[in-house]
């Protein structure tokens, strides 16, 4: 099962074909409570950054599965797997990056079809992390996250679900040609507008 995940994600789509991922996985309980003292640390220090009622929620909300999950799988990128020039990164260096939070993707969609739950963690110094686990200067930890089996899956994202941020609404998000454009005199344009908020209004 943990193979057709990793070979999901290893499917990923990447710019120039340069797969730029890896997977460490992590099983030892001495590396997971290195990773759950750093998370601990942040999180702490982020809890402070929240107001009132949000301050509250943010207590309360399970943020982390780090010992509690058999594995840990940290997905990394290698800026340099691919050489110096990559086809589709000669003017944005970034692409390496959004090519292994494809990987990402694919890797929690495979999880869930797997029946198995996948947790983002991202609070912690990136830098501490590195050090933690052994990465050469040029890879950098892209998504942390923790794979278990769970009681139950949330119908709608559990942040949500529970109130820390309504879903936006998609028709709102589309815009026309230039930045902030959603007005549309296309005929085209509109149906496909009218389309999207005939859809959410029926969820």
């Amino acid at each position: 099962m943990l193979g057709r995940i990793l070979d999901a994600a290893h499917h990923a789509p990447s710019v120039g074909f340069m797969q730029p991922w890896n997977f460490m996985l992590i099983r030892s309980d001495e590396v997971k409570r290195g990773v759950q003292t750093l998370f601990a640390k942040a999180n702490e220090e982020a809890a402070q950054m929240f107001e009132s009622e949000k301050a509250r929620l943010y207590q309360q909300l399970k943020l982390e599965g780090i010992m509690a999950s058999p594995l840990n799988i940290c997905i990394t990128c290698d800026s340099e797997k691919a050489g110096p020039v990559v086809l589709g990164r000669t003017h944005d260096k970034a692409m390496d990056l959004y090519s292994t939070v494809c990987a990402v993707q694919n890797l929690m969609l495979a999880a869930r079809a797997e029946g198995v739950g996948t947790g983002w963690v991202s609070i912690f110094d990136k830098a501490e992390l590195k050090k933690l686990l052994n990465l050469p200067e040029h890879v950098t930890p892209v998504a942390y996250l923790c794979l278990g089996y769970v009681d139950f899956f949330y119908q709608k994202p559990e942040l949500e679900s529970v109130g820390w941020r309504k879903r936006l609404a998609v028709e709102e998000q589309v815009m026309f040609d230039r930045w902030d454009n959603q007005e549309s005199d296309n005929e085209e344009n509109q149906a496909l507008l009218d389309e999207l908020i005939r859809r959410s209004e029926s969820e």
